[in-house]
């Protein structure tokens, strides 16, 4: 590339940003596009698209730009916001006195945002209490509803030992160590204290004493204070917890005009994920009692192999048996949890007219049950490992008849102010694949904080005053937003087609246990089934037992599971064992007629109880046995049991839901972990549909145009041709009514694009600097000395001559990162992130070609905030092609 010239302006004459580079940005989505004569379009509202997690510094805010701020993000096409109090980037000092949560200001804000909302149709969603896990103020952490504790203390001795005992212990024991960390069972005594203090003689041998006491963990929220008094933790496994929560809202939350408004705007209660830290072990009053009485057992004479402080056990057994009493005190702790907390939570979100959002992962507990009894379960694109950590939420959510499933969606470390849609639609189009179908984007930023450097306060950064956070603040401080309606409208139409009818799923595989956020998934699906079409869900004890967990014609529950595979439990080792109740629903379908696949031997059942029904199981005619999971696919084949999709092996990932005699699917070209490499994917896909007469129909979530697909027809089954770039998808509608095929012949002649005007707005604190080039070849900013740090918006004109005229598409090549095209000085409908390209209609003669990009503000933060940004290396923005014509009649 060669510069024929340059010519640089200094700063326009203009007030400083964010107020004008901002309010242009916001502008920018209300623009017209052109239209392109499309066959029909995919209706949407405002309500199908993607949220915002909206950080405030608690209440630090003017009513008045929290206003603003509803309407841009109306503006942009996003369907609502969820408010948190989140400030890690924050040193300074926030009033938590007389701003934090709950305030009169803080109420003054939630106000203005609920009034804005309704009047632009969006909702909002309000957190629990100031930042997570869920706390409020009005509690110690001694009060009967904050979160607790059991500590211990451990005092070695050998034949005997007397111990002063305090008035507040719960109790005193000694067990006898037969090797380092392993208790004899047999040996653990509870003693009684007399006098202050216990005394104790025994044989020979190491033995230990340990001394319990209960009290409250101490533990707040994220990134406090934000109250005055400080907030602490509730308890999330006794009553006392929610009664706290519901209290704290009615002091200091409910006013009657946002109880008025919550009914109009509200959207749902949220609860971020179970972060819930002890320097013991978690415990509950009830804890004893309810362990008892939920399974026989005293929980006593069990207690030191459960104890795990900072989540690391101490002590054990030996054996299987110390696995089996941590798992019945895990699950007695989920029962806890969804009885005392969930439940309870979502009949207060009920009676606000919300519906309670959650995420229901953190601890062992039962994620699967916690999602059959959410109103909207919730996932994390950073926290979960790869997309069967969604599925096991997905699947119960289709159990249990529920329509969505969110994700807190595109938070990257390290990711503030250089995160890039390509980015963050690549996860997404993953995300969605594993079958979540709303996005929580993380997040929008109030525009300022105390301390806040430019450009405006953001949660996450500086985290903790000085490294790069991660997530990005999203907003018009960004260029990007400039082109938010285009990304918007892709969330929005994929989100619509997603939560259209049920989900329909090949195959089930049982958990022995419903955790989620572990990376522990279906390995042959992942490795071998995906690949080829496949698609499975999950079930376990808790999805099994629900009402419409039955087999009609074949098929299980709302997804139409066509077979379940049982293996061993894979978070202990493939042990043989599940709960008596799953088993007995196990036979109750096989009895039914739905195929079952049971993997290796299970001879060594247990408990005894499972035997009887084990071997029911085998009996009936539609159960095989296979010796590991290499045996699943000629077992499916034995049984009939063939997938809805079929193509090649290939990083392709289906979604279908079936909405009467309509089926709609999609495909993405997915990762199962962010870290796996894909390539793009040119094959041919059979999809089935519900009508023997449908026909398939393209839906590009970009423009909402459909248009009809060449196929081949094989009975219930479409064969159609897909190409897709890694991340990318494609929504496919098999309908009845048929909508013209789009078809183009390219003439093999095509032109580059070489030479180009570039106008650069430089996006800085003090305002906007506008640079001038002409340029013979595309190179990256960060390559020219004029640009290296710019970050800001650039203007790509350049002159074809079409002689007679004609069509082509204008392939943009690599562009970084989003980009909107004019021909002729008429905007064209968006186009896609991860493939920019755009359909010109050219006229005769001369036609003026202009690509807009927009940028992160990274490489202009590494010059503004270099303690903060320096460290990171500057990012390649611009057009960098390489650009051509390629004419088609």
């Amino acid at each position: 590339m060669k510069r024929r010239t340059v010519i640089a302006l200094g700063a326009a004459a203009v007030a400083p940003w964010p107020a004008t580079a901002a309010s242009a940005a916001t502008t920018a989505p209300a623009e017209k596009a052109a239209g392109s004569g499309a066959a029909g379009f995919l209706a949407t509202e405002t309500g199908d698209g993607a949220k915002f997690r909206w950080w405030w510094p608690h209440g630090l805010v003017d009513p008045v730009e929290i206003a603003r701020e509803v309407d841009q993000i109306a503006a942009a096409g996003f369907a609502g916001v969820e408010i948190q109090d989140v400030h890690h980037s924050v040193r300074a000092d926030l009033d938590p006195a007389g701003h934090g949560w709950g305030t009169g200001p803080w109420r003054d804000a939630v106000e203005s945002a609920l009034r804005q909302a309704k009047r632009r149709g969006l909702t909002v969603d309000l957190a629990a209490g100031p930042s997570w896990p869920a706390a409020v103020p009005g509690i110690t952490p001694d009060h009967p509803a904050a979160a607790k504790e059991l500590v211990h203390t451990v005092t070695p001795f050998t034949s005997g030992i007397t111990v002063p005992v305090a008035a507040e212990t719960f109790a005193v024991q000694i067990a006898r160590l037969v090797s380092t960390g392993v208790l004899d069972p047999a040996s653990v005594r509870t003693l009684t204290p007399a006098g202050g203090q216990v005394t104790v003689t025994v044989g020979d041998g190491n033995w230990v004493l340990l001394t319990y006491v209960v009290r409250g963990s101490g533990q707040q929220p994220e990134g406090g204070p934000h109250t005055d008094p400080p907030s602490y933790v509730v308890d999330h496994f006794s009553a006392a917890g929610v009664a706290a929560i519901r209290d704290a809202w009615n002091a200091h939350v409910l006013t009657p005009s946002i109880r008025r408004l919550l009914r109009d705007a509200g959207g749902d209660l949220f609860e971020d994920s179970l972060e819930l830290e002890a320097d013991g072990t978690l415990w509950t009053p009830d804890l004893p009692a309810e362990f008892a009485r939920r399974t026989g057992t005293d929980l006593l004479p069990v207690l030191p192999v459960l104890l795990a402080p900072k989540g690391k056990y101490l002590y054990t057994f030996g054996g299987d048996t110390t696995n089996h009493l941590r798992d019945a005190f895990d699950q007695v702790l989920s029962d806890l949890y969804h009885e005392h907390h969930l439940l309870p939570l979502r009949d207060f979100a009920h009676s606000l007219g919300l519906k309670l959002r959650a995420q229901p992962y953190g601890l062992s507990t039962d994620a699967i049950r916690s999602a059959t009894l959410l109103d909207v379960p919730e996932g994390e694109s950073l926290g979960f490992k790869n997309l069967d950590d969604f599925r096991v939420l997905a699947a119960a959510r289709d159990m249990a008849g529920r329509k969505v499933l969110s994700c807190e969606s595109a938070a990257y470390a390290n990711g503030a102010y250089s995160t890039t849609w390509n980015k963050v639609l690549q996860t997404m189009g993953s995300v969605f694949a594993g079958g979540v179908n709303q996005a929580v984007l993380h997040g929008f930023a109030y525009r300022d904080a105390p301390g806040a450097a430019w450009p405006g306060f953001a949660a996450f950064s500086p985290y903790n005053g000085t490294g790069i956070g991660y997530a990005e603040a999203w907003g018009p401080r960004q260029p990007t937003w400039r082109h938010i309606d285009g990304v918007a409208g892709w969330f929005r139409r994929t989100q619509k087609i997603l939560q259209t009818g049920t989900a329909r799923a090949d195959l089930a595989f049982f958990r022995q246990k419903g955790f989620t956020a572990t990376g522990i998934g279906a390995p042959w699906a992942t490795n071998d089934g995906i690949p080829i079409g496949w698609t499975h869900g999950f079930v376990d004890e808790a999805s099994l037992s629900l009402p419409a967990a039955t087999v009609r014609d074949g098929r299980l529950g709302p997804p139409h599971y066509k077979a379940v595979v049982l293996d061993g439990d894979i978070f202990r080792g493939k042990d043989h064992t599940l709960p008596v109740r799953a088993a007995r629903r196990l036979v109750a379908i096989a009895r039914a007629g739905l195929p079952v696949i049971v993997v290796g031997d299970w001879a060594d059942v247990h408990p005894v109880a499972l035997q009887p029904l084990l071997a029911e199981l085998l009996a009936q005619p539609g159960t095989r046995v296979v010796a590991d999971q290499t045996g699943i696919p000629a077992a499916l084949e034995a049984l009939g049991v063939r997938r809805d999709v079929e193509y090649d092996r290939s990083s392709l990932m289906t979604v279908r839901r079936v909405d009467g005699d309509t089926d709609h699917y999609y495909l993405a070209n997915a990762r199962h972990a962010e870290n796996r490499v894909i390539t793009a994917i040119d094959q041919d896909v059979w999809l089935t549909t519900t009508s023997r007469t449908s026909v398939p129909v393209a839906v590009d979530a970009w423009t909402g145009e459909r248009r009809g697909l060449p196929y081949t027809r094989a009975g219930s089954r479409l064969r159609i041709h897909v190409t897709l770039q890694p991340g990318q998808s494609l929504l496919v509608t098999c309908q009845r009514r048929r909508v013209p095929v789009v078809t183009r012949t390219f003439t093999g002649a095509e032109t580059p694009l070489t030479t180009w005007d570039l106008e650069v707005e430089d996006w800085q604190p003090t305002g906007v600097t506008t640079h001038r080039l002409t340029l013979d070849g595309l190179a990256p900013w960060s390559s020219i000395p004029e640009l290296a740090d710019v970050s800001g918006i650039g203007r790509y004109r350049t002159t074809v001559d079409a002689g007679a005229g004609g069509r082509a598409l204008l392939v943009l090549g690599k562009v970084v990162d989003t980009s909107r095209v004019r021909l002729n000085g008429r905007l064209l409908p968006p186009i896609d992130v991860l493939q920019p390209v755009a359909d010109l209609t050219l006229r005769p003669g001369r036609n003026t070609i202009e690509v807009e990009v927009a940028t992160t503000l990274l490489n202009r933060l590494r010059t503004t905030s270099p303690a903060v940004f320096g460290i990171a290396a500057r990012q390649a923005y611009g057009l960098l092609g390489p650009a051509s014509l390629r004419w088609y009649r």
